[in-house]
């Protein structure tokens, strides 16, 4: 059987001293006399005392710690976003707590994983905490940063994010100018997310700079996922939709994507064009290797850690620092 842990009571009564002085010694947050200390840290020492992490916390008020709020770790999306935050957060010497909100029982979970009781600010990734929430901690003046979703309008709280609007125009341009696609199929993400909405926007401006029309049967939605995007690439082919190309929304979808045709007997490039966003690490070795909009999320982890660690700081902040996209040209488009 284990034996009862002491607690500070414990000490304070072998060292003969109250529990305020023995919490002045631990923490070091005032001057106590030398022989008094020496007996506090000696009846530590036999009781093997350890001081509880969240107390001290609260006494003092900084944990060294930042905190992740986001939907999975899963996807070859999050892999760059995480050597960002973790490689910022190591660099400005603070330990780094993640938590997957989308874990099961995790929307009807009584208490909050990741807040003010155990970090000194968070990183929150879209749709990973509810506007209550937010509203709380923005109230109370918690440091918070938000990577790829702007706060509502009546919250002041800075984001990070990139480009989704002109890095989509530049590869839909792409395709119509370079390759002659008029017929350009476009796969939504999840319903309400913010990158696809930037990136709905952009094709459309692509296709009204071009002077092709906007057809609604030509979008459907993918969810950024690849069993999704095939779904709903097959769906397309079933009702007869004619199209030369696919926007796929990003890489994973693009997978799907090119599942979907090869079942179809369709050839890319020669009969439809593919190109996606993000430029995973996957993105290169597809077959044909994917065109796509090289989004730089390793710079963005470390640019949000940045702006986190000003908050916490007290200084000023950029309240929406957008990250420039880059065209990655291969042959899923049709160049050779």
């Amino acid at each position: 059987m284990s034996l009862p842990r002491s607690t500070i009571a414990d000490v304070a009564r072998r060292a003969g001293v109250s529990i305020a002085t023995v919490s002045r010694v631990l923490n070091r947050t005032a001057p106590v006399e030398a022989g008094t200390a020496e007996r506090v840290r000696a009846a530590v020492t036999e009781l093997n005392y350890v001081p509880h992490a969240a107390a001290r916390t609260l006494a003092s008020r900084k944990t060294n710690t930042l905190g992740l709020l986001l939907p999975e770790i899963g996807g070859e999306f999050f892999q760059p976003l995480l050597r960002g935050i973790e490689a910022g957060a190591s660099e400005a010497g603070y330990d780094l707590l993640i938590h997957s909100t989308h874990m099961p029982h995790a929307e009807t979970a009584p208490w909050r994983p990741l807040g003010e009781h155990n970090t000194d600010g968070l990183l929150i990734f879209t749709d990973s905490v509810d506007l209550d929430e937010l509203t709380r901690l923005d109230r109370i003046g918690f440091p918070i940063v938000l990577l790829h979703q702007s706060p509502p309008k009546t919250l002041t709280i800075p984001v990070v994010t990139v480009e989704n609007q002109s890095g989509t125009q530049n590869i839909v341009g792409h395709l119509i100018e370079v390759h002659h696609r008029s017929r350009i199929a476009f796969l939504q993400g999840p319903q309400g997310h913010e990158d696809s909405q930037g990136r709905e926007k952009g094709y459309r401006q692509a296709l009204s700079k071009h002077g092709l029309p906007f057809d609604p049967r030509l979008v459907a939605r993918g969810e950024f996922d690849a069993d999704k995007a095939q779904e709903a690439v097959a769906g397309l082919l079933r009702d007869g939709v004619d199209f030369d190309a696919v926007f796929s929304g990003d890489d994973d979808s693009a997978i799907g994507v090119m599942q979907a045709l090869r079942l179809a007997g369709r050839k890319i490039p020669q009969d439809v064009s593919i190109a996606g966003f993000d430029d995973s690490i996957f993105a290169q070795i597809m077959t044909p290797p994917l065109t796509t909009v090289r989004a730089p999320m390793e710079q963005v982890g470390r640019a949000a850690i940045r702006q986190l660690v000003r908050l916490i700081c007290g200084e000023e902040v950029e309240p929406r620092l957008v990250l420039p996209t880059e065209l990655i040209v291969r042959q899923s488009c049709g160049c050779v």
